[in-house]
């Protein structure tokens, strides 16, 4: 209603306060409407006939003001003679010297002509300009500059103003100069003649300006009055407006059956909400007091249906997440139930570090406690972003104190709560017999006195007594090669985590094969997969845990490399290599041979059973007992679907599959989609498996970047020692926690974000899920827009 949004329009434009309230008042019956509809018309109409006036009056006001400052300013241009008749006036110049003399104005039988005014600041050179052109020096120009800005009747803009006085000899000349200032959209003002005049004219001024403020004050104390009383319902009318054009809106999408008079309309119901959307149908009916009730009845259909995924304010976000990807087909599985954990765990291994966690998960915790807060509720974009992920910071300020613990870092700095397992005292040579002194590498006065770098060794007997409780020892802190020992521990857990994330993904793919009645594609896709990941990449992780487990500090030096005997796996090298194990090339050979047969299968197994089952044979792994048509069919489901599947909606598979026409079944198109998935997965396997190094890679970068912000503040800060040391300090935490807040939360925070959101759209979901789907978006009056939109009252 345009009427509607006039008013909220001008409640706006009167800086008042528009009411927001939880209460939701029901969408208004017809009779009803219309007397809003006259209630709202008799407002508008008295609303534009007092802002009009108010607009006259105000533009009265603006004239006699600058009425005013154009007499005040005028009246030191002219200096008259009173020894002389008052309609000659003399002008004086700049420098206050008279250009003109009486007496020969008198003799030449001259009288002058006076043009006052005010106009705009940027035009002033070019009306002077205009002015000696036409008139060809006929007129004397006198300006000066107002002290301060006035408001233009006109636009209401507030802009610096010129006075201006002209004088000119003729009629001729004097139409010129009104033509000129016409164009120049001067404010012309009549100039008076006389001083009696001008004291005459100044204090009428001053009566009708003061009037004037008293009537304009009045009208904008009515003009609010109507306003805030209008404001008092605009919140729940609104509502009503918005309400009312959803149900005309849905209306219209309703198709009318001429025969029986009646509306049709064909939606998506949840099957859960069946009993209630029958329920609804019956109390419309009621509460209209319509003759003819209105029932639903259910239709089998082929088409695919929305998508529907109920979320609660914890799950909303992560179900976002994968939202953002692609909306599940029909009874896909569900990702977001697994990025619940998968996703705060990756960000935590990128973001490990128990302060910055901690810090984080108190942040969120903070949001989460105030969430029914109406400021943050209805905060700014980027605040509105943090708070509708507020559950997701939670977690992932949880999981990265988890590791921030395991990696034993907060703020660059190591914890040491359980002790630590290496005691440096055992490496020195007095506590060891004469005879180990030979056999191992220790410590005397002279090593110690004259290296800069202590090697501990874990043979020796005493010096490492066992690992750290959890975590990482704080000692690695301590030295050299921490950085070594960090590298190779994080590298070798990001590969571990992928190839199980990877794994995990298409391990559930399996599920939607089930789901959806399609066991072949378990035996000639999921199976195959598998087998391709897990005897290559598989096969990486068993030789990285079994050197973990099998060589001891004693053995080290002599364990073989598991990059060296991972490539020699597929070079096979003339020479024999050491191994890991026993029988380990003959184990190796048969997991590239099964690895080689895995490919052809994934390739060709498909599309060939699909063939055979289009030829007529049995059907094997094919179940269909039961099939409901509420999907979309593909071409391989049109290959094992007969018509009568598709006008009854099930069929019973007992004695094989029915034949189809060949029109329905298109092979070198589905054997094309199936080489085109397998050269991806393959490829993707290899690709994939190096892209879950950017878990290492952003821990290394997070752990380096927090070293060099303390090394570079906080360090300094501590080992100042002098008297001014305390206030020299406190600047520089506060310098340091600005850098951490920005640097290490927000920028390498969304940095390891946006990798986690990669790790999860790329290589996990790719494995199982499609994203094909369309999201289910029902009509709810909840959904609509709880602010106030001109365009939404149109």
């Amino acid at each position: 209603m345009f009427i509607q949004a006039y008013l909220v329009q001008e409640i706006n434009k009167a800086d008042i306060p528009l009411p927001e309230g939880e209460t939701s008042p029901p969408a208004p019956p017809l009779k009803q409407v219309l007397e809003m509809q006259e209630q709202l018309q008799k407002l508008e109409v008295e609303l534009r006939e007092v802002t009009k006036n108010k607009e006259k009056l105000r533009k009265n006001l603006l004239e006699l003001i600058e009425y005013t400052h154009m007499l005040r300013v005028t009246k030191t241009f002219v200096k008259r003679n009173v020894e002389f008749e008052p309609t000659y006036e003399e002008f004086p110049p700049l420098e206050n010297d008279s250009l003109l003399d009486y007496s020969c104005m008198q003799r030449l039988g001259a009288k002058l002509g006076f043009v006052s005014g005010l106009i705009n600041q940027g035009k002033v050179e070019a009306f002077e300009k205009m002015l000696w052109r036409v008139c060809k020096g006929y007129t004397i120009v006198t300006y000066a500059e107002l002290d301060e800005p006035l408001e233009d009747p006109e636009t209401g803009e507030v802009i610096k103003w010129y006075v201006f006085l002209i004088s000119f000899w003729g009629e001729q000349i004097g139409y010129k100069v009104k033509k000129i200032c016409d164009c120049y959209h001067c404010h012309i003002y009549p100039y008076p003649n006389t001083a009696e005049e001008r004291k005459e004219i100044q204090e009428g001024l001053n009566t009708r300006i003061q009037d004037l403020y008293t009537v304009l004050h009045k009208t904008e104390d009515y003009l609010r009055q109507v306003l805030c009383k209008a404001a008092e319902s605009v919140y729940s009318r609104v509502i009503q407006v918005r309400k009312m054009k959803a149900i005309y809106h849905m209306l219209n999408m309703c198709s009318f059956d001429v025969t029986n008079k009646c509306l049709i309309a064909e939606v998506w119901c949840p099957e859960a909400d069946l009993q209630e959307l029958r329920r609804a149908l019956e109390d419309g009916s009621r509460e209209s007091g319509a003759t003819i009730p209105s029932f639903m009845n259910t239709i089998p259909t082929k088409e695919t249906p929305p998508t529907l995924i109920r979320t609660n304010k914890f799950t909303e976000g992560f179900q976002n997440i994968v939202d953002a990807y692609g909306v599940g087909s029909y009874r896909e599985v569900n990702p977001a139930l697994f990025t619940i954990i998968t996703f705060p765990f990756l960000f935590a291994v990128m973001f490990g570090d128990f302060g910055h966690g901690f810090v984080m998960f108190l942040f969120a915790l903070l949001l989460v406690l105030n969430e029914n807060h109406p400021r943050l509720n209805q905060s700014q974009e980027i605040m509105r972003m943090f708070f509708d992920g507020r559950y997701i910071l939670l977690l992932m300020g949880l999981f990265s104190v988890y590791t921030g613990l395991i990696y034993n870092d907060c703020f660059s700095k190591s914890v040491n709560i359980f002790g630590s397992g290496w005691n440096v005292s055992a490496m020195y040579s007095s506590s060891h017999a004469t005879k180990e002194h030979k056999k191992m590498v220790l410590w005397n006065d002279s090593v110690v006195r004259h290296n800069k770098v202590l090697q501990l060794d874990p043979s020796v007997p005493g010096v490492f007594q066992g690992p750290y409780p959890f975590g990482i020892d704080p000692i690695w802190n301590l030295a050299t090669n921490r950085l070594t020992f960090l590298n190779s521990f994080k590298m070798k857990m990001s590969v571990i985590l992928g190839i199980i994330h990877m794994t995990f993904g298409v391990t559930l793919g399996i599920f939607n094969h089930l789901h959806f009645r399609k066991k072949f594609n378990i035996y000639l896709v999921s199976i195959p997969e598998l087998l391709f990941m897990l005897c290559i990449f598989g096969y990486l992780i068993f030789m990285i845990v079994y050197k973990w487990l099998v060589y001891s500090a004693e053995t080290s030096r002599v364990a073989p490399s598991i990059l060296i005997e991972f490539i020699n796996m597929f070079l096979f090298p003339a020479s024999e290599t050491i191994g890991l194990y026993p029988g380990q090339e003959h184990v190796q050979r048969l997991l590239l041979a099964v690895t080689a047969l895995s490919v052809p299968v994934l390739f060709l197994g498909r599309p060939l059973f699909l063939l055979w089952l289009h030829n007529g044979r049995s059907c094997f792994g094919v179940s269909r007992s039961g099939y409901t048509l509420v999907r979309k069919d593909s071409e391989e489901e049109v290959s094992l679907l007969g018509s009568q599947d598709i006008e009854e909606g099930h069929n019973q598979m007992e004695d094989g599959c029915r034949e189809v026409t060949n029109e329905e079944f298109n092979f070198g198109e589905i054997l094309m989609t199936q080489v085109i998935h397998s050269i991806e997965y393959c490829l993707g396997c290899i690709s994939n498996t190096a892209s879950y190094l950017r878990l290492w890679a952003l821990s290394l970068a997070h752990a380096q970047l927090s070293d060099v912000l303390w090394a570079m503040l906080m360090r300094v800060g501590l080992r100042v020692d002098t008297t001014y040391g305390v206030l020299l300090l406190l600047p520089v935490i506060a310098f340091f926690v600005i850098l951490t807040v920005f640097i290490l939360l927000i920028m390498e925070g969304l940095s390891a974000f946006l990798h986690a959101i990669r790790l999860h759209w790329v290589e996990f979901q790719n494995k199982f899920y499609t994203g094909a789907g369309t999201k289910f978006v029902p009509f709810s009056f909840s959904l609509l827009p709880s602010k106030f939109h001109n365009n939404d009252l149109a």
